[in-house]
């Protein structure tokens, strides 16, 4: 059954730029018309009419599998239709009418799909504070939905950008895209929280697009695990992707 769709136009946050592809000249460097919009960004749009439907229920013990498909560049406006089936909550975002990201949600957390490989390795582990620009990450990227600063607690999409941060500080140099995520949640985490993150690269391989990653990412709060995040990027653009 579908639902109404939720609107918005699509923008970059400051902190995206530290990756060129959210630049205007590191997106047309890469051969796109302008500056791509965070994958994270996407999410946290799509992630309005899970809330809405569901409530916070499904941020204390929900899970959604979210793949980009195309660009979403800034200033388009993308629409957030949603169909309710008996176990999940499909939403696509569109523009132009052609789906650039699909998003999955269960009320019930999924397990990871990659197994590792021989590139498996530990990365650094973060103790990061959950204030700045993760405080009220959907209000600043767009999502209109009120239950976070009513609640004080994070924005789902917070965590895949948490997965970003190892990303960019780990395993890549110049411009890169984040292409899927998959999020299992464990518990409410209140804003002003201390994040202890854990990643792992599991896999390592060439595509046509160029080399890609997927890290495992375990984040826990005061020693209790809130959030699983599998998270899959290209960390090397072929030229003629």
């Amino acid at each position: 059954m579908k639902q109404s769709t939720w609107s918005v136009h699509a923008k970059n946050l400051p902190e995206h730029a530290r990756n060129p592809i959210h630049t205007d000249e590191g997106g047309k460097a890469a051969g796109f018309d302008g500056a791509l919009v965070a994958g994270v960004t996407v999410y946290a749009y799509l992630t309005n009419p899970i809330l809405t439907l569901w409530g916070v229920d499904w941020l204390r013990e929900g899970s959604s599998i979210v793949e980009f498909k195309s660009p979403v560049l800034a200033d388009d406006l993308v629409e957030c239709v949603t169909v309710l089936n008996e176990a999940s909550l499909n939403v696509d975002a569109t523009v132009n009418n052609q789906i650039r990201a699909q998003c999955t949600a269960f009320m019930e957390k999924t397990a990871p799909s990659t197994t590792p490989d021989s590139s498996s390795e530990l990365l650094e582990t973060e103790e990061i504070p959950l204030t700045d620009e993760w405080a009220d990450y959907g209000q600043r990227a767009g999502d209109d939905t009120k239950i976070y600063s009513n609640l004080g607690v994070i924005h789902p999409a917070v965590w895949p950008s948490l997965a970003n941060y190892v990303v960019e500080k780990n395993l890549v140099n110049g411009a890169w895209v984040h292409t899927r995520s998959k999020i299992s949640h464990h518990g409410l985490v209140n804003t002003g929280s201390i994040a202890t993150v854990q990643s792992r690269v599991i896999k390592r391989f060439e595509t046509r697009t160029g080399n890609r990653a997927v890290i495992d990412v375990s984040i826990s709060v005061d020693g209790k695990k809130v959030v699983g995040v599998e998270h899959e990027a290209i960390i090397s653009l072929n030229e003629n992707k």
